[in-house]
């Protein structure tokens, strides 16, 4: 008779770690290239959100909807595969969010009207759920030395995609066709979904027996997140103090603390409040909007300002695809700092990478006030930044997994990118609205000035500097800080499951979080039952 599995008696999820035939290479290879494709979704239409009003014989107020609709429907959707990660297999998910993401990229393709083409654009984004959950795989599939690196290397693969998907739209985009974008990123979404497949072995989620999805919970975070995205991203169109701005934002408040009623209260809720309001996921994920909105400050004002004339006396005047280019090295950074902050995170824990990360942005930022006018003085400032964002990025999704049972780990990491992402939503608004105030007229046309550039530059090193601080107050210790458990045979026989509710379904139970979700709990645990 097999033994009994003691440590889902305590709360405690089983590590399935890899098979003695895995090989951690090729695993890590494949999601990160997941990961790549992702973010090539981000920036496909960036270079053609000017022709888009042209394509489509629209206003330019319409054709925003294609970014919009990305937005809106990754923030909903991301949560959502996360879940079901840990409900029905990471592995099972990934491969489902490969569909949407090809079947959009096609329908984006074939496009001959805006709506047809916003949805595309909202198809892709309901498959963007491939970060998280490849991230969360990588907890059940690859030993705990290896952990670090790989989770910083997936993150990294962010920049890689941002760093090769603008030259790449822009070189198609002006030399060629635009459906050639969608044709090309569902040939890869193709190639993903195969090597998955072929590839990513299958891990079984743990305590899979009697878990429920939360449907009410899903549709109230998702109203209430479109409510509030909405708000954000068109803000600035609508006005701030109309009565949709003003409507939607007070509709996405109510919503969410109805939402917040509900998942206290539900057994298996879709995100686990308890879980989250733990001070280490919690500020973790302030730290990640601080962040989001630090990354995404750069990534609007630089292409801006390389593109500016020059003969406004500031601009560096490159067309869009010298920017594209330009901008590449700052991408790729994010990947060549990956093992650098893996090691980091490995031997010093992920809050000090965090806290190094947030410095290092900050000092990016500081330096390009100084290194404005010239091209590639200011790439240099950028891959500092994008060098802090990618030691950020690869140390946040290893503090969320670090506080919250394996069962939970998709969940978590989807909800922090949810956080990444409201990040960048305000991040744009802010930048957008500092743009649009601070205006010269030259040659019949509105630009912002170069002291718009340099306080879209203070925000963002300020910003840096909150994430630090933040940092400093999350309550992380190294695993081999924690006291050891107590040996199993110590137990008492009077132990079982049955003595544990809430060791099954982990921190989510209605009793709120017991001692068993600490480092310590065996102890305190055994000692109970002794």
């Amino acid at each position: 008779m097999a033994a009994p599995d003691h440590g889902a008696e305590r709360g405690r999820d089983p590590a399935p770690g890899p098979g003695p035939e895995q090989r951690p290479g090729p695993i890590i290879g494949v999601l990160a290239l997941g990961g790549i494709l992702a973010a090539v979704m981000q920036t496909l239409v960036v270079p053609l959100i000017g022709d888009l009003p042209r394509i489509f014989n629209t206003s330019a107020s319409n054709a925003s909807w294609v970014v919009t609709a990305t937005l809106l429907s990754a923030a909903v959707t991301t949560p959502i595969a996360g879940r079901l990660g840990d409900l029905h297999g990471k592995r099972r998910m990934l491969l489902v969010s490969t569909v949407p993401l090809t079947a959009g990229s096609v329908v984006a393709a074939v496009a001959t009207e805006l709506p047809t083409m916003i949805a595309g654009r909202g198809l892709q984004g309901m498959g963007m759920g491939v970060v998280p959950l490849g991230i969360s795989a990588l907890r059940d599939l690859l030993p705990p030395e290896r952990l670090g690196t790989a989770i910083a290397l997936i993150s990294a693969s962010l920049g890689i995609g941002g760093a090769l998907g603008l030259p790449f739209a822009s070189a198609i985009a002006e030399y060629g066709s635009w459906r050639t974008l969608f044709w090309v990123t569902a040939g890869l979404s193709l190639l993903v979904a195969v090597l998955i497949k072929l590839i990513v072995p299958a891990a079984e989620p743990p305590h899979r027996t009697g878990r429920r999805f939360d449907h009410v919970g899903a549709v109230g975070l998702g109203a209430a997140l479109v409510a509030l995205l909405l708000a954000v991203s068109k803000g600035a169109d609508w006005g701030w103090g109309s009565a949709a701005t003003l409507g939607l934002s007070a509709a996405a408040v109510l919503v969410l603390l109805l939402w917040g009623w509900w998942e206290l209260r539900h057994h298996e809720p879709m995100v686990d409040l308890r879980a989250t309001a733990r001070p280490q996921v919690l500020l973790t994920n302030a730290a990640s909007i601080v962040v989001g909105f630090a990354m995404y400050a750069s990534a609007l004002i630089v292409p801006q300002l390389m593109q500016l004339p020059e003969e406004t006396g500031y601009g560096l005047g490159r067309s869009m695809m010298e920017m594209g280019l330009l901008m590449a090295p700052a991408g790729l950074m994010m990947m060549l700092v990956a093992p650098v902050g893996g090691r980091l995170t490995t031997t010093s824990g992920p809050k000090v990478t965090l806290f190094l990360g947030g410095v290092v942005i900050a000092a990016g930022y500081g330096l390009s006030l100084f290194l404005m006018d010239a091209a590639w003085t200011l790439v240099l400032a950028m891959c500092v930044v994008n060098g802090g964002v990618g030691l950020a990025y690869g140390a946040m999704p290893a503090l969320i997994m670090s506080a919250v049972p394996q069962s939970r780990t998709a969940a978590a990491n989807s909800f922090n990118t949810l956080m990444r992402s409201i990040g960048t939503s305000v991040s744009a608004a802010v930048v957008g609205a500092v743009m649009s105030q601070m205006t010269v007229t030259t040659g019949g046309f509105t630009l912002p000035t170069e002291d718009a550039f340099r306080t879209g530059m203070l925000i963002g090193c300020g910003v840096a500097v909150v994430a630090a601080l933040i940092t400093l107050t999350i309550p992380y210790r190294k695993p081999d800080e924690h006291p050891a458990a107590t040996p199993l045979t110590q137990t008492s026989p009077s132990t079982s499951p049955s003595t544990s509710p809430s060791a099954s379904s982990g921190p989510s139970a209605s009793s709120g979080p017991s001692p068993s979700s600490s480092p310590t709990s065996p102890v305190s645990q055994e000692k109970s039952t002794s």
